[in-house]
C-alpha cells in the first residue's frame, strides 16, 4: 500500500516533467536552426566559430539568474553551447590542415629504416620493438631524448618507447618529450613484464640495480629482503653492468631475456608486485600513418587555468560516444600553473563525427596537436 501511495504522489510530478520536456525539445531544435544560420553568416564573413567572451557573458548571466541552481544552470548551458559549436564546425568544415592530413596520410604501417630504443639488447623496449617490427634493424641509445633526436634526424626511422606501466603508472619523462617534440604515434603494443632477480654468481645479495620503473614495480620484494635499491638507466643495462663488473652482493632486476643475453644466474622469478604486470609501448614517427581500421587516437592541447575548462572539453568526447582511456597533464615549461594535456581515446579519424570533433578542438584549443590514430 505504501508503495502504491508513493507512485500516486510521483505520477502528477512526472506528468509535469514530461510536459516541460515536451516544450524543451522544440526549443532545442529551434536553437540548433539558429546555430546553422549563425554558421552561414560566419562562413560568409570569415568569422571564427568560437567566441569565448560572448559565451562567458552568457554563462555568467545565466548563473547569476539561476540563484542556488547557478552552477548547474551554467553546466547545462555550457553543454548546449558545445553542441552548437560542434554543429557550426561541422558545417564550416574547419580544421583544414587536419582534414588534409586525414585525406593524404599513408594508410599502411611504416617500414622503417631502423627502430630506435632506449637501453641495450634484452631490454623490454627491445622486446616491444621485435614484436612490432619483425626483422627490422634495431638501434639502441642511452636515454629517451636520444630516441626522439634519432627520429628527428632520420625521417625513415621510428622510435619505440614505454609510456605506462600497469603497476607503476606513467613514464612521465616520455610524456614530457612527446609534448615537446609532438611526433606522430603510429603504433602501440602491450608487453607482459616479468622481472627476475639476476646475479653473476649464486652468492648472497644485498643490493639491486635497475631502472626506476623496474625498482618501483618490485618494491615488495626489495623491502621484504632488505635490499638496497640503486637506480640504473635501463633494466637490461643493469644486467649488462652486473655481468661485466661482477660487483659483490649486487644483482640486477631485469627480464629473463636480458639475464640469458648477459649470462646471469636467475635467483628468483616473477618478483614484481603484480603478477599481471604490463607495460605499454608506443611507436613514434615524423610521418603520419592513419590506417582505415585504426582504433585509438592520441592528441594534446593546453587549456586556460579557469574553472570547468577541462570538464567542458571532456564532455564533448562523451557527447560523441568516445571513450577516454588515458589523460595525462604536464606543466608547460616557463608558465606557472599552465598545463598541457595528453589524451588517448578510442575512435577512428576517418569517421565523420570524430573528424569533426577533432577539427573543432584543433581550431579552438591553444597548443593543440593531433598525435595519431593507430591500433594497439
Amino acid at each position: 500500500m505504501e508503495k502504491d501511495g508513493y507512485q500516486e504522489q510521483l505520477l502528477p510530478i512526472r506528468e509535469q516533467i514530461d510536459a516541460i520536456d515536451a516544450q524543451l525539445l522544440p526549443l532545442f531544435l529551434q536553437r540548433m536552426q539558429c546555430t546553422e544560420h549563425v554558421a552561414k553568416i560566419k562562413m560568409e564573413h570569415g568569422i571564427p566559430v568560437f567566441a569565448p567572451q560572448r559565451e562567458k557573458e552568457i554563462l555568467d548571466r545565466v548563473q547569476q539568474k539561476a540563484g542556488e541552481y547557478g552552477p548547474s544552470a551554467r553546466a547545462f548551458y555550457q553543454s548546449i553551447m558545445a553542441i552548437s559549436r560542434a554543429r557550426q564546425h561541422q558545417l564550416l568544415e574547419g580544421g583544414t590542415e587536419l582534414r588534409q592530413l586525414e585525406r593524404t596520410a599513408s594508410r599502411t604501417a611504416p617500414a622503417p629504416s631502423r627502430v630506435v630504443c632506449q637501453g641495450v639488447e634484452g631490454a623490454y623496449s627491445h622486446k616491444a620493438a621485435k614484436a612490432l617490427f619483425k626483422g627490422a634493424p634495431i638501434a639502441f641509445v642511452p636515454d629517451f631524448k636520444q630516441v626522439f633526436d634519432a627520429v628527428e634526424s632520420d625521417p625513415e626511422a621510428v622510435g619505440v618507447l614505454p609510456v605506462e606501466n600497469s603497476a607503476a603508472g606513467s613514464v612521465t619523462a616520455v610524456y614530457d618529450l612527446i609534448l615537446q617534440y609532438r611526433f606522430y604515434i603510429v603504433g602501440a603494443v602491450d608487453v607482459k613484464v616479468e622481472h627476475c632477480l639476476c646475479a653473476a654468481s649464486d652468492g648472497p645479495v644485498t643490493r639491486v640495480v635497475s631502472h626506476p620503473q623496474g625498482l618501483s614495480q618490485c618494491t615488495e620484494y626489495i623491502e621484504q629482503n632488505g635490499l638496497e635499491a640503486v637506480e640504473w638507466s635501463n633494466t637490461a643495462a643493469a644486467a649488462q653492468y652486473v655481468a661485466q663488473e661482477r660487483p659483490d652482493g649486487t644483482a640486477a632486476i631485469c627480464s629473463q631475456e636480458a639475464a640469458e643475453k648477459y649470462g646471469l644466474h636467475i635467483l628468483a622469478r616473477g618478483i614484481q608486485n603484480e603478477k599481471d604486470n604490463t607495460t605499454r609501448f608506443i611507436v613514434i614517427s615524423k610521418e603520419a600513418c592513419l590506417p582505415e581500421d585504426a582504433t585509438k587516437i592520441s592528441l594534446c592541447f593546453s587549456l586556460p587555468h579557469t574553472t570547468g575548462s577541462l570538464s567542458d572539453v571532456l564532455e564533448r568526447f562523451s557527447a560523441c560516444g568516445l571513450n577516454l582511456t588515458k589523460i595525462e597533464s604536464r606543466p608547460i615549461p616557463g608558465r606557472n600553473f599552465e598545463y598541457d594535456f595528453y589524451l588517448d581515446f578510442t575512435g577512428n579519424l576517418h569517421h565523420p563525427q570524430t573528424l569533426a570533433l577533432i577539427c573543432a578542438l584543433h581550431d579552438e584549443l591553444p597548443r593543440f596537436s593531433f598525435l595519431g590514430n593507430y591500433s594497439e
